[in-house]
């Protein structure tokens, strides 16, 4: 295909299975993931990584730092900064606070597991330096492994969970036709001052830092391969001249969920995501998709 769009080729069958009602949708395990901006002479520039290879899920394709929701991160208050638990309830269009907290936890954490980078301080209004010693090394290992809860690695290091300086940009659904769903929301922050960020996700095999317009482009061109998700979030940033200005835009943002539909129209199968037709594919019933 001229573009870079992720489309494995086992999605037909499964989406004629879906519409002949032999497929049974998994749950979508709820995630969230971060475009993670800071500012340039050219514009703001977001961090992404290249998912590896032999990943079973989007290998090959450019992503943000996110991942699931841990469990425990419903069950252990954490220290809290910024809009409250039920403000982030309402804002994220979940049932209670635990739920909320839960979700922008996994948004700080998987942020310090894959970018190194924390959004955390010793009190509500400072925010963690440098991180990438030995000592902080060991406590990002421990929280990838699951040896620690997010909760606890904050305790222990008497720090602040900064919620405020995270942005609710946008929800998307995984297909019900895929065989690992989540339910994911993608936030927008800026890259503290005196942090850095590394690769240090063993599911990433490249990361940059790149403008969104300039990432837009590889995709377009078919140089980058991306999920629908990622190509169309960097399409919403490329209007802001700094990270201050989206971070800014973020409160207004929609956040009503974009899930595909597979339905059939005229002996094919249309799949196509509501609010975003460049992403939407025609297969028909016994061939390849266009």
């Amino acid at each position: 295909m001229a573009n870079g769009q992720w489309y494995p080729p086992e999605w037909p069958d499964r989406i004629r299975a879906l519409a002949a009602g032999t497929l049974t949708p998994v749950a979508a395990r709820r995630a969230a993931t971060v475009m993670l901006l800071r500012d340039t002479d050219g514009g703001p520039a977001v961090h992404m990584l290249r998912r590896r290879a032999s990943m079973a899920f989007a290998g090959g394709a450019y992503a943000y730092p996110g991942g699931g929701v841990d469990p425990r991160d419903d069950d252990h208050l954490v220290r809290w900064a910024g809009p409250t638990r039920a403000w982030w309830a309402e804002r994220l269009g979940v049932e209670d606070e635990t739920e909320a907290q839960a979700i922008v936890c996994a948004a700080v954490r998987e942020t310090y597991e894959e970018a190194g980078v924390l959004l955390a301080g010793p009190t509500p209004d400072t925010v963690v330096g440098d991180t990438t010693g030995a000592d902080w090394e060991a406590d990002r290992a421990a929280l990838v492994a699951r040896e620690t809860s997010f909760a606890d690695f904050l305790d222990r290091r008497g720090l602040v969970l900064r919620s405020d300086l995270l942005g609710a940009w946008t929800r998307w659904i995984t297909p019900e036709f895929e065989p690992r769903r989540y339910d994911t929301w993608f936030f927008v922050a800026s890259l503290p001052a005196g942090q850095r960020t590394r690769n240090a996700s063993g599911e990433a095999d490249r990361t940059v830092w790149t403008r969104p317009q300039d990432a837009a482009d590889g995709y377009d061109k078919g140089e980058l391969l991306m999920m629908p998700p990622t190509i169309a979030t960097l399409r919403q940033l490329t209007p802001y001249a700094t990270a201050a200005e989206a971070l800014a835009a973020a409160p207004a943002r929609d956040l009503t969920p974009v899930l595909a539909q597979a339905r059939l129209v005229d002996g094919e199968v249309v799949l196509s995501w509501p609010g975003h037709d460049e992403f939407t594919k025609h297969i028909p019933t016994g061939g390849a998709s266009t």
